[in-house]
């Protein structure tokens, strides 16, 4: 998995590829990888997603948080623009590279009521699959965010804030499984009710086919086993 912590395509891939180098690899050794990214560059190594494709081992999530241009400039700056993602969609489809959609995160009183609007943007553009993540604010975000909506949304601050503690219940973050990333209370539960319906109204349904582990370089040489022999009651 490229990106689980930080995104993989940061404008310091322009320079050194690190991430090309890695999907290079991985091809040379038919290792199966996904990856998540908001930006664009990803399409500078759409040759080796190509090759990746045609033998399933590889998934794209593209993060699209919001639709609006102005929003996205103090959300997400110096990220693609919302139509260089949509685009991006396509072409990675285009190619044969399977692509999911992830708007994440939602913050409340900010882009929320997207939620169908942008599902049905990415369907249009090939996405198979559409998710989503709420905002949680843990460690020192709170200061950051709360900063953040005094320069830019100062009229919405204590809405913004009050919904996010909603979805977490009475707090700003939350680090308890399975419920950080979804939230939980009646705003969590509507956006869920409106992330499954635009599941099913835009044919966005479809999850991403397992990835392909049978020709990876070690699978026939035993270094699979090695891994499948890691039993911490052993």
């Amino acid at each position: 998995m490229l990106s689980g912590n930080t995104d993989c395509y940061q404008p310091a891939e322009q320079k050194y590829e690190l991430t090309r180098r890695i999907l290079q690899l991985c091809w040379k050794y038919r290792h199966p990888v996904s990856i998540i990214t908001k930006n664009a560059l990803i399409l500078r190594d759409l040759d080796i997603l190509k090759d990746l494709a045609r033998h399933n081992l590889v998934h794209v999530a593209i993060s699209v948080t919001t639709l609006d241009r102005e929003v996205h400039q103090v959300l997400e700056p110096r990220t693609a623009t919302p139509a260089r993602r949509l685009e991006t969609i396509r072409t990675l489809t285009e190619a044969g590279v399977p692509v999911m959609v992830m708007m994440a995160p939602i913050i409340p009183a900010i882009n929320d009521r997207e939620i169908l609007s942008l599902a049905r943007a990415v369907a249009r553009h090939g996405a198979q699959y559409f998710q989503h993540m709420v905002v949680r604010l843990n460690g020192d975000l709170p200061e950051i965010f709360e900063d953040w909506l005094d320069t830019w949304f100062p009229d919405r601050k204590q809405k913004v804030l009050a919904g996010i503690k909603s979805l977490h219940a009475g707090h700003l973050g939350s680090h308890v499984f399975r419920k950080r990333m979804k939230g939980e209370g009646d705003l969590a539960h509507l956006y869920a009710q409106q992330a499954a319906l635009a599941r099913r109204k835009f044919d966005m349904d479809r999850p991403l086919p397992i990835l392909n582990t049978e020709i990876h370089a070690g699978y026939k040489t035993g270094q699979m086993d090695l891994f499948q022999a890691m039993d911490l009651g052993r």
